[in-house]
């Protein structure tokens, strides 16, 4: 079974010395990394924190060029970093997710890269918009550059307490399904924020096919001077990567191909199943509307609802689904039993017979 080794990206949250950046670059040098990242311009939530050195940086990324021979990649947000990180060597380049959330920013971005064939690499937006990151990277795109990837580092979500940024695995999923040929980067450090969930989340990655990870990695994590909590060691680093588990991704045993086979084509004939079985509720769902307009009711039954939604959560954990899984899908359904209702409201048809 052929296993394919992933793309690996690692590196300090922020360059903050000439000798930090060197030391760890000369740390990492061993250790099959593909991509050395810093953040040399750093954008952060308040001004008063700590927002990177600036261009200065450039000049330390060169000599881990020179030194180590690992190829350099950095943030950039404007049209100025993009033309310093050029005229510096830097390898390849990435747009954040504070600027992929706004078109102007990435259009500047684009523009400034014209007549450029350089790597790009586009982290997903904050807020969870499939929309706008499909946008950016057409943007990128239609600039020339041929060689682009996207970096999933999770979405902000309110309340989240697990995660700094909600993984929303499924966001990523459907981007890969779109573009089947789109490199995907898992940055787990963003994902988790907290250096003892790192290699779940990245072995989650690497189950779901992704092509790599973006890992910050510092010498002394707990001085760094940003994102302290989700950065660890170089030996920490090794031990994360030594520990992936790679899938094969293609299939030497006929048996075992055959066996997948099956399983998938009775999967299909299930999800048939599951569309008619929602075909004939939502038929259901007419015949209530038209009760509910003949005698003046309302669409939205609360006590009703919450009774469902109930007894479905909990039939549903008890056959090993979980509450949250069970919980979107009957709200989704119920969701959809409210449109129909409300065409028929409206003297709508609401399903072709």
């Amino acid at each position: 079974m052929y296993n394919k080794r992933p793309v690996v990206v690692a590196g300090p949250c922020s360059a903050e010395t000439e000798e930090q950046v060197l030391g760890i670059a000369h740390a990492l040098k061993e250790q099959e990394v593909d991509l050395f990242r810093a953040g040399i311009w750093k954008p952060r939530t308040s001004p008063n924190s700590f927002e990177g050195v600036g261009s200065v940086g450039l000049k330390w990324l060169c000599r881990v060029k020179e030194e180590t021979r690992l190829k350099t990649t950095t943030e950039v947000a404007n049209k100025t970093h993009v033309e310093e990180c050029l005229y510096h060597g830097v390898d390849t380049l990435w747009i954040g997710a504070r600027t992929t959330v706004n078109p102007f920013s990435v259009q500047e971005i684009a523009d400034a890269l014209k007549g450029v064939d350089i790597p790009v690499m586009i982290k997903n937006p904050i807020n969870p918009d499939l929309g706008l990151w499909i946008g950016a990277i057409e943007r990128i795109y239609k600039a020339g550059i041929t060689k682009i990837g996207a970096i999933h580092r999770g979405f902000a979500s309110y309340g989240e307490t697990y995660y700094r940024n909600k993984p929303m695995w499924q966001i990523p999923i459907e981007l890969k399904r779109r573009f089947p040929d789109l490199t995907i980067i898992c940055d787990n450090s963003h994902i988790c924020g907290r250096r003892d969930i790192l290699q779940d989340v990245a072995q989650k990655a690497l189950n779901l096919n992704y092509d790599g990870i973006m890992t910050e990695v510092h010498h002394n994590p707990d001085e760094a001077w940003s994102d302290a909590k989700q950065q660890i060691t170089p030996a920490q680093f090794k031990e994360l990567t030594d520990a992936l588990h790679l899938r094969g991704i293609e299939m030497n045993k006929a048996l075992s191909k055959a066996a997948l086979e099956d399983a998938r084509s009775k999967i299909d004939k299930l999800d048939d199943q599951l569309l008619k079985i929602l075909h004939e509720r939502m038929r259901l769902v007419d015949d209530i509307g038209n009760y509910k307009k003949q005698n003046d009711l309302p669409i939205l039954q609360p006590a009703r609802w919450n009774e469902i939604l109930d007894k479905s959560i909990s039939k549903g954990t008890g056959k090993g689904l979980s509450e949250e899984f069970v919980g979107r899908l009957f709200r989704a359904v119920h969701q959809e039993s409210i449109n129909h209702q409300q065409k028929i409201m409206n003297g709508q048809t609401s399903h072709d017979d």
